[in-house]
């Protein structure tokens, strides 16, 4: 491993530190100097540009207050005084942390501030059930198997694995991204457009700390170091997700995909009612979500905005998308009512709901599922209202209240094989957990016999030991009984009449 990394880096420029490896690694597209050169100062503005520094020190600013009022404001987690330090220098000479350096003067466009405070010490590390000592840069000097994820307008997202063997996802500004990029062209100031962009990465870590719930990716924490072009990098770690593919989630199980609606309600639910306010998402598509173990956690929170929308009367009150528009209601005190809210719900909708609810599902739950698309739809409910019906759905699952009422008359016997299985005479059904076999969920022993006698095909069917994440069995549909074999995890029934 020491070889292979010797030699990437002897590609770019042997001397470099971490902060140039982590920008090299980890930032695709970064131009680092070449062997023997300095990098010298950043590139002059020009004459025709010199008004510009102005400009981009505001943006800057406008920036950093967002990033304070985020970290200041609400009494949830890690709220409390913000403290004027380096993103790096919490806990000093805790695990895996770096001692605090002193400041030093960095060239920044006239009027431009520092670094704002970071969020509260305390987010989990990988693998801790409570809070504890971040992941700093000493937790990124060994990492190996790094991968590109992808990138937007602002970053790019990298997995590897930590020494401990844990895998997670690096974010970093994008040096050959659209933000920089554009700053670079406009202002001709690297350094500075360098930290207009990662303030969004900076805005990012402390609403992920501000808004932590199961739906919220998690924030191990982050490191703030040199390279030899541009001072203070930042690199944020955060819990590793797959991306949302949408077509492959279209020919998953129904009960995995209703996980993902509920994921999704849950987390609007909390953002509708976060410490900081109700939260809109203003990028909101699937690829600002991941899934984690099932779950769906939004990931991508620099677009996301806390301020209601201000109104002088209902017509200041409009929520435009491509298919149609609402208007909402202008309060007494002057805001649009629920607009962050309804915003998001919409969205949930559009992308979500009305492609993963009701496909495929018991046709018991179906009206109610129904219910749901059409009212997140025309946004005649709010987040309450949307969650506490699929809630409702996920206990009507559960419980196997869904269940219609079926004939006994009807059904063929079955003949009870305990501790054996059926290792072949496989078919194909939809939606299945298993694309070479029929492999489905059922909440009891009456469920797996109406679903065997509604496919042609079945003449047997094997119970597993396995359950999903509502605690229901898996069960393997077969065409045929003529080769069973022992197995004391499962169970085989056979059809013993016609």
């Amino acid at each position: 491993m020491r070889r292979r990394r010797a030699a990437v880096a002897a590609g770019f420029c042997a001397s470099f530190l971490l902060g140039s490896v982590l920008n090299v690694l980890f930032a695709p597209g970064s131009e680092p100097p070449r062997p023997g050169q300095s990098p010298g100062p950043s590139p002059d503005p020009g004459p025709g540009r010199r008004g510009g520094r102005g400009e981009l020190a505001r943006q800057i600013r406008a920036r950093y207050e967002e990033v304070q009022r985020y970290s200041r404001g609400g009494p949830g987690p890690g709220a409390g005084r913000p403290e004027r330090r380096r993103l790096m220098d919490l806990a000093p000479g805790g695990p895996g942390l770096q001692r605090p350096r002193p400041p030093r003067a960095r060239p920044l466009p006239d009027g431009a501030p520092g670094w704002p405070p970071a969020p509260g010490p305390g987010s989990p590390g990988p693998g801790s059930s409570g809070p504890g000592p971040r992941l700093g840069c000493a937790a990124l000097r060994n990492v190996s198997g790094a991968q590109y994820v992808g990138s937007g307008y602002t970053k790019a997202v990298y997995r590897v694995r930590l020494p401990g063997g844990v895998a997670v996802a690096l974010k970093a500004v994008d040096f050959s991204g659209h933000d920089l990029g554009s700053c670079v062209r406009e202002f001709g100031a690297r350094r500075g457009c360098y930290r207009l962009a990662a303030h969004k990465l900076l805005k990012e870590m402390v609403l992920l700390e501000r808004l932590r719930h199961p739906n919220v990716l998690q924030l191990y924490g982050y490191c703030y170091q040199d390279s030899e072009d541009i001072p203070d990098t930042l690199t944020t770690i955060t819990e590793l997700g797959a991306p949302v593919e949408m077509i492959q989630l279209l020919q998953t199980s129904w009960e995995d995909r209703f996980r993902i609606c509920l994921s999704l309600g849950r987390l609007l639910h909390h953002l509708a009612h976060s410490p900081l306010g109700s939260v809109t998402l203003l990028d909101f598509r699937p690829r600002q979500f991941v899934l984690v173990d099932g779950e769906l956690k939004v990931t991508d929170l620099d677009d996301a905005r806390v301020e209601e929308t201000p109104c002088t009367d209902s017509a200041d009150c409009t929520l435009e998308f491509p298919a149609r528009n609402f208007t909402l209601p202008c309060s007494a005190q002057g805001w649009c009512e629920a607009m962050n809210e309804k915003r998001n719900l919409y969205n949930a909708y559009r992308f979500f709901f009305t492609y993963l609810l009701p496909h495929s599902a018991p046709p018991s739950l179906r009206p109610l599922l129904d219910s749901i698309v059409n009212a997140t739809g025309e946004l005649t409910w709010g987040v309450d209202e949307t969650l506490a019906q699929l809630e409702k759905v996920l206990h009507l699952y559960r419980s196997g209240q869904y269940l219609q009422n079926s004939t006994e008359g009807g059904r063929a016997e079955y003949q009870h094989l305990p501790g054996s299985t059926i290792p072949q005479e496989d078919y194909r059904c939809w939606p299945s957990y298993h694309h070479g076999s029929c492999l489905l969920s059922v909440f009891n022993l009456a469920e797996a016999v109406d679903i065997c006698e509604s496919h042609a095909q079945c003449q047997a069917f094997v119970v597993t030991n396995q359950t999903t994440w509502t605690g229901r069995q898996l069960v393997f549909f077969k065409t045929g009984w003529s080769h069973v074999v022992p197995d004391p995890s499962k169970a085989t029934y056979v059809r013993a009449s016609g």
